[in-house]
């Protein structure tokens, strides 16, 4: 039985990477997939009854307050919100590192869960339902010397996804941290690691679509999970 069959899913980041292959998974499962996204859209190249795009930057309140108007406009709601956009860079100088590039992650990292999180709670209170769900990685638990701002602004989204869990239950509302280990995508660029270590973007989604797929009354609060590979010296 499948329980996403026309659930609206406001997904950000939806055009690339993991946001895409999630997209996809729940496109086919039935459900309706609003894709905001900051440069390319996903319905550029996919033409789908259940499928709207919008352009916006999550770290903008004024982009996110919109995109969320929109989606209510084209589906009528928001049952899930899939906190998915995230930005890397690696800060191997702490010492070098311009004020730009800390806040560039954090804006996108932690302000902009945060912007849409308070816009999705302002639809899913009235309905006494919703599904919040974060892409925080396993950055948010275990620090990394080569990016200490990224792990930085992870274990701040860790910390505002808990603290909201912990209000959001008495409204029957969910929420869930997912946090995979590195993850062969994008964020990775012409870097050289070892990306046959590394979990696929196929993976993330199917993990998040599992959760999604659950019964109203299971909670899934947070799902941590690596590439066996990655972790054998």
């Amino acid at each position: 039985m499948s329980y996403l069959a026309n659930k609206i899913v406001f997904i950000t980041g939806a055009s690339s990477g993991i946001g895409k292959a999630t997209a996809l998974m729940l496109l086919e499962a039935g459900a309706k997939v609003f894709d905001f996204s900051r440069t390319h859209q996903l319905a550029d190249e996919l033409s789908h009854p259940n499928l709207r795009s919008f352009k916006g930057n999550v770290g903008n309140e004024t982009d996110v307050i919109a995109g969320f108007a929109a989606c209510v406009e084209a589906f009528g709601g928001v049952d899930v919100l899939l906190n998915n956009a995230g930005i890397g860079v690696l800060t191997t100088d702490l010492s070098s590192t311009e004020l730009d590039t800390f806040e560039q992650m954090f804006d996108v990292n932690v302000k902009g869960v945060f912007l849409c999180n308070r816009e999705a709670l302002k639809i899913m209170k009235p309905q006494k339902a919703g599904h919040i769900l974060t892409v925080i990685s396993m950055a948010g638990q275990r620090t990394n010397p080569n990016a200490p701002v990224y792990c930085a602004s992870k274990f701040g989204a860790r910390g505002l996804s808990s603290g909201l869990a912990d209000q959001a239950i008495k409204l029957g509302i969910k929420v869930t941290d997912i946090n995979p280990g590195p993850t062969d995508s994008n964020y990775w660029g012409d870097r050289q690691v070892p990306r046959e270590k590394f979990l696929k973007v196929e993976d993330v989604a199917r993990v998040i679509v599992f959760v999604l797929n659950q019964p109203d009354y299971v909670l899934i609060r947070e799902i941590n999970f690596d590439n066996m590979k990655f972790l054998i010296p």
